[in-house]
């Protein structure tokens, strides 16, 4: 039998109108604006007017490093909060918005699957409300209005040599890397040598996520440090003062938007930074408001804890002071496998020993997990072609390690394959809290901070760094910027700096190239290995399978 595509279960739901989803919440008009019928901004004042309101539980999804086989952390985290609607509970999700990039190329999109989707998925996975539109035109306005700062005359002595703002796109564009603007004569501006990112990858767009109200989003603004002088002083938006017409193109975006899942179970979805080179989860403000209208937020952090589940503990619950009550690590088959050494190719074949060798990869994250002090439950996620046997190896592996587990089929089942996942975390969520544990103090030096990371959570021997990481260390300490917390750039696909390193690599350090200071989202970014801010297309972009028919009936995404 042919199985559906997650868009042809998209596009055979039924959708409430956001109306209904909004009174479901308690929502009056004035707490939530349409945006056609199925989708809906939050007013950037509802935080506020909820603020006596207690806070529900917070529950984190995180997974294992992710594969070519695929965990389905975003699946798992829509059937979660599917599942506790389905037990009684007032459950709301919390999620990032896709980027275009990752939509057209190889990754794909961040609305879940099958029965455990957030809705209307195709406009989620392409232009949405327009949030990253106007992230890429606030942060492209920023980079214009340096070139024009430096071309009438200079003011502020900005040295066209370290100006350090990229231009960005929503897009996978090798060819963007470095590019050199201002050629042509003097009405052309000043030649200097320039780089894209891609749109996630922007500060604007760290500094969005973790604003906690427009104020602040402005008071951060400000800060970004975008160059130097050629005395080496840091020039700042301030400098500029253009914090207000960044401010103006952000309103709107800074609002959350609320939409819903395939069972009708509200989903606040806003902000997307990448969590290999930014800090992965969606805005202090949604995860919030979700807390205020629910019992439990559902929400997820990028890629695997190595990388968000680290960052949304070590920056965003220190920024919006946010205590998660349980974390789940989503695990799969197929991918344990891959981590134990099988091809893609193999995956199908049944490989209890790959799997009990690729299990050390989970077994690390189960470990960082745990110095933060927080309860988890491990979630298999279920696929058709796993077999009985290796299913019962992974339970019997974590019942002998004092581990919940729990088998879940959501992908095919929606909420109702969730429900003993969703039985455990409620019971991990009422467990007496404990404080959340940091990895490092803010007064250690940002040496050290890196040190402790790559140490306690990817488990390395030390880190290298290189001369030119080693003299920004010297200078931004001298700035006062030391006592920030660090956001590190690595690949997803292993726990060191190097991709082709699957499960649990030991006797290794992790190689620091450079570090970029963020000082509006009030981190300072770690680039490790060869990890870049702009991705490539693969061979075969996921692009290559999209259309739209004669009706405007969207087919091929996913």
């Amino acid at each position: 039998m042919r199985v559906k595509s997650d868009i042809e279960i998209a596009q055979e739901t039924t959708l409430k109108p956001i109306q209904a989803i909004a009174l479901q919440l308690g929502l009056t008009d004035e707490d939530w604006e349409p945006y056609g019928r199925t989708k809906a901004k939050l007013s950037t004042g509802l935080l506020e007017k909820l603020d006596e309101r207690p806070e529900g539980k917070v529950v984190l999804v995180t997974s294992i490093n992710p594969t070519a086989a695929g965990e389905g952390k975003s699946t798992v985290t829509v059937g979660l909060g599917q599942a506790l609607n389905k037990l009684g509970e007032k459950a709301i999700i919390a999620l990032r918005e896709p980027s275009l990039g990752p939509v057209m190329g190889l990754k794909g999109g961040a609305a879940g699957g099958g029965y455990s989707q957030v809705l209307p998925m195709e406009d989620i996975n392409l232009h949405f409300t327009g949030d990253l539109h106007a992230i890429t035109t606030a942060n492209n306005a920023l980079s214009a209005l340096i070139d024009n700062h430096i071309h009438r005359g200079n003011k502020l002595q900005i040295d066209p040599r370290r100006v350090e703002w990229n231009r960005v796109i929503d897009m996978n564009d090798r060819a963007l890397r470095e590019v050199v603007v201002g050629l042509g004569g003097p009405a052309k501006g000043v030649p200097r040598e320039e780089a894209f990112s891609i749109t996630v990858a922007s500060e604007i767009m760290a500094v969005l996520c973790l604003a906690k109200d427009l104020k602040d989003l402005k008071r951060r603004l400000k800060k970004i440090v975008i160059g130097y002088t050629y005395e080496e002083k840091p020039v700042t938006v301030e400098d500029l003062e253009v914090e207000g017409a960044l401010t103006v193109l952000l309103k709107e975006a800074l609002k959350p938007n609320l939409v819903q899942t395939t069972e009708n179970t509200p989903a606040i979805i806003h902000g997307g930074p990448f969590a290999n080179i930014a800090h992965g989860c969606n805005s202090i403000i949604a995860t919030k408001t979700a807390a205020k209208l629910g019992d439990y937020v559902v929400t997820e952090a990028g890629f695997g804890a190595d990388l968000g589940a680290e960052k949304f503990l070590n920056i965003k619950s220190r920024a919006g002071e946010i205590q998660p009550s349980a974390v789940v690590i989503v695990a799969t088959i197929r991918a344990l496998k891959m981590h134990g050494g099988v091809g893609k190719c193999e995956l199908t074949t049944e490989n209890v020993e790959a799997i009990s060798s690729g299990v050390e990869n989970l077994k690390k994250h189960m470990e960082t997990i745990e110095s933060f002090g927080l309860p988890y439950v491990v979630a298999i996620n279920k696929f058709p072609t796993d077999t009985e046997r290796e299913i019962d190896f992974l339970k019997e592996w974590c019942s002998t390690n004092n581990v919940e587990v729990a088998l879940t089929d959501v992908w095919k089942n929606g909420g109702a394959g969730g429900f003993d996942l969703a039985k455990k975390v409620i019971q991990k969520a009422e467990e007496p809290a404990t404080n959340l544990k940091f990895t490092y103090d803010l007064h250690d030096s940002l040496e050290e901070k890196i040190r402790k990371v790559a140490q306690t959570v990817y488990g390395a021997n030390d880190i290298v760094l290189s001369a030119k990481a080693r003299n920004q260390l010297a200078f931004f300490e001298k700035e006062g910027w030391g006592n920030l917390p660090i956001c590190m750039a690595k690949t997803q696909y292993a726990l060191s700096n190097d991709p082709s390193q699957v499960g649990r690599p030991t006797n290794f350090t992790i190689q620091i190239r450079e570090l970029r200071a963020s000082v509006g989202a009030e981190f300072i970014v770690v680039l490790t290995g060869d990890v870049m801010t702009m991705p490539g297309l693969p061979q075969h972009p996921a692009a290559l399978n999209m259309d739209v028919t004669d009706d405007g009936k969207i087919v091929g995404l996913f």
